[in-house]
């Protein structure tokens, strides 16, 4: 009994350290900060009025991520031959099964994050996989300009161009 509570608090403790362990370095601070000083920012920002569980997060719970519906839409479209698995509008990931494209002998699967409202590549993430493993850049690059491509044949499409 006594062995089976120093597991659980070892256990709790690694699992306390790996959560610490995720909050690394910002990308907006530069590496030479003085840590006294981030030390005090840190002290003051804990100070503060504001607190609530949404401040973990980084948001406020009616604060929306915005998703270009051309790409969402296009996403949908052109993977429509792939079982969808999970979609989330809000964060703008879809994710599907293995499927086979018209015409094609192998199966694929695929994950696509729309990371921001503008109609842009660097707006598209694909990642594609076989049973195999990964797929070749060039496949996955001839996706998402077939994603974008679409797109821009809808937005068209809706006369706001």
């Amino acid at each position: 009994m006594k062995l089976h509570k120093i597991f659980q608090a070892t256990l709790i403790g690694a699992l306390c350290l790996s959560v610490a362990a995720c909050g690394g370095r910002s990308k907006d601070r530069p590496a030479n900060t003085n840590v006294a000083q981030e030390f005090n920012n840190d002290v003051d920002a804990a100070k503060s009025d504001k607190s609530s569980i949404w401040d973990v997060f980084g948001g406020k719970p009616d604060q929306k991520v915005q998703v270009n519906r051309y790409l969402w839409n296009a996403s949908i479209d052109v993977l429509s031959f792939l079982p969808v698995q999970s979609v989330d509008p809000f964060t703008g990931v879809i994710i599907t099964g293995y499927g086979t494209p018209p015409g094609g002998g192998r199966s694929y699967r695929a994950t696509v994050h729309i990371k921001d409202p503008a109609l842009d590549a660097r707006s598209l993430n694909v990642s594609l996989h076989s049973k195999g493993g990964p797929v070749s850049a060039s496949t996955t690059r001839a996706v998402e300009d077939a994603i974008l491509s679409r797109a821009r044949q809808l937005r068209i499409a809706d006369k706001k161009f």
